[in-house]
């Protein structure tokens, strides 16, 4: 029997930074061959990328992954809109969710499970400046902190 190993491709470390995640959900994602290889290979990039429902499906935009360098004439679109998978009930709650509070869906993680490409979505709040100051201030003393105690303790 196989384990479920799991192997992070690419994380959207600047999600953190923006916004404040307040769930995250686990979805698979439709990819054509070449694309599959391309993202063994790392070149793929979260950094501008969002999710949004249309007519039902839920959808990844701006996510790009590079052109297979070995790949010919079934090489895709690099930032064409992929489709996510998840339950129907799942993307009805979430479309409920966005639409009343205002939130916004955006992918932090791209991983392998066993064989699967899955993402990471999040379901998040804009931060706005005074939150990313506060954050800063927390992580400078809590720095501090702990450099007081690594200093103490030799």
């Amino acid at each position: 029997m196989r384990s479920k190993g799991i192997k992070i491709i690419t994380e959207n470390r600047q999600v953190r930074h923006e916004y404040f995640v307040l769930e995250t959900y686990e979805a698979g994602i439709e990819l054509v061959g070449t694309e599959v290889k391309s993202i063994r290979n790392g070149s793929v990039n979260l950094k501008d990328s969002w999710c949004s429902i249309d007519r039902g499906e839920l959808f990844v935009k701006g996510m790009h992954i590079s052109p297979y360098e070995k790949g010919n004439i079934f090489n895709r679109d690099p930032v064409r809109p992929r489709r996510l998978l998840m339950h129907r009930r799942e993307i009805n709650k979430l479309y409920g969710t966005l639409r009343q509070e205002g939130l916004t869906l955006i992918p932090t993680k791209l991983y392998f499970k066993d064989s699967r490409v899955k993402v990471e979505l999040g379901l998040c709040k804009g931060k706005k400046l005074y939150d990313k100051r506060a954050d800063a201030a927390k992580r400078d003393a809590k720095r501090e902190i702990d450099r007081g105690m690594k200093l103490k303790n030799q």
